[in-house]
């Protein structure tokens, strides 16, 4: 039952990372899911249900990591950088879940009502910053909940700025091959080459 229960999240989080929550049906759940819409309906009673629990599941684990990193006795720099590693990982490995907690719940109309469980990674690394500044590792003029704010914002912009620019200095396989054929074509001959072709022709 677990494994029929985790294969309708995964597909809820597909069709709602694709096709944007308000515009999916339960029947497009079932159906990216392969299972029967009543059966649907013994797991989960709505597709407010369904949003809810993809929510809860796996923004708990993001929170528990971060509250690991918190934790531990590395120095607040370092701390800084693996909660940022964290948050960046889960978007490289799970962009869906990502884009569904992004679009669907922090920017939602009832954001209000998850407020709390939302701001708890701000309230972890304003605590990791208190912690530095209290050390020596960060300047002491800087608001520790100000900076957090910024430092979770800067995260966040780069999650949704849209796609990834390509780097520019690569080129194709291809074109580097026709550039070094062009090359070879355009290549001046040398005078040897040129005085040999010169002594075939006739006179």
């Amino acid at each position: 039952m677990e494994e029929k229960r985790r294969q309708i999240l995964d597909a809820a989080v597909r069709v709602f990372a694709h096709k944007g929550f308000h515009t999916s049906r339960v029947g497009d759940i079932a159906e990216e899911a392969g299972v029967a819409h009543g059966l649907l309906y013994h797991y989960f009673d709505s597709k407010d249900q369904l949003l809810e629990t993809v929510f809860h599941e796996n923004w708990s684990v993001l929170l528990e990591r971060i509250r690991a990193v918190e934790e531990t006795d590395e120095p607040a720099a370092e701390q800084l950088r693996h909660v940022a590693l964290i948050i960046l990982r889960t978007w490289k490995h799970e962009p869906d879940v990502v884009r569904v907690v992004v679009r669907e719940i922090a920017r939602s109309p009832e954001v209000q009502q998850r407020i709390g469980e939302l701001v708890e990674p701000v309230d972890s690394i304003r605590r990791i910053i208190e912690r530095g500044q209290a050390a020596g590792e960060f300047r002491t003029d800087l608001d520790p909940g100000f900076t957090a704010a910024v430092f979770y914002g800067g995260i966040d912009a780069l999650l949704t700025a849209g796609r990834a620019r390509k780097p520019t200095g690569a080129r194709p396989r291809r074109s580097r091959r026709c550039a070094r054929a062009r090359c070879r074509q355009r290549a001046p001959r040398s005078p040897r080459n040129r005085r040999r072709r010169a002594a075939r022709r006739p006179r």
